[in-house]
Formats: C-alpha cells, structure tokens, sequence
C-alpha cells in the first residue's frame, strides 16, 4: 500500500487524549484517523459535535411536548411488548 503523510496542528492536550481513548480501544491514532478519512469518503458526511452532552433544540422541544402530553394525561402505558405490538396494529 502506498502511503501519503498528513500534516495537523492540534493542541498538545487533545493529541494526548486522543491517543489514549484509540489506545483504550485497540486503536492507534493514525488507525482512527485513517477509519474516519475513510468514512468522510464513503459517506460524504463529517460527525461530531462541538457541544458534549447538549441536547439539540429539537430534542428539547420534543421532551417539553411529552411531558406536556402526559401531563394531560394523553398517553399508553403497557405490561409488555406484546400489548405495545397489540396497540400500534389498532388490536
């Protein structure tokens, strides 16, 4: 296989924890690196979030609306899946 270098700037701190969480997980870091170059071929698509653990609006919006709706008491409670499956197909 031929193999090109890439060149990054990255804080030292990131460069660290990065290659302990690929290390962590069977990984080396230009392993990672390469498996999401691959992906951004692939798919076309960069993911990640530069908010941890935040919420979207719209996640927010749509928990606001079921609280809301169970509060009025507009909701299904079941005792198993069975009774779920039962319900969604109008039996």
């Amino acid at each position: 296989m031929n193999s090109a270098v890439i060149n990054i700037k990255t804080d030292i701190k990131i460069k660290k924890e990065a290659q302990k969480i690929t290390s962590d997980l069977g990984l080396s870091l230009s392993g990672a690196i390469n498996g999401f170059l691959k992906q951004l071929i692939r798919d076309k698509t960069v993911l990640f979030s530069l908010n941890e653990n935040v919420p979207s609006a719209y996640l927010l919006s749509s928990i606001k609306e079921s609280e809301s709706e169970r509060k009025k008491g507009n909701f299904h409670s079941f005792k198993n899946s069975q009774e779920s499956v039962s319900f969604l197909d109008g039996k």
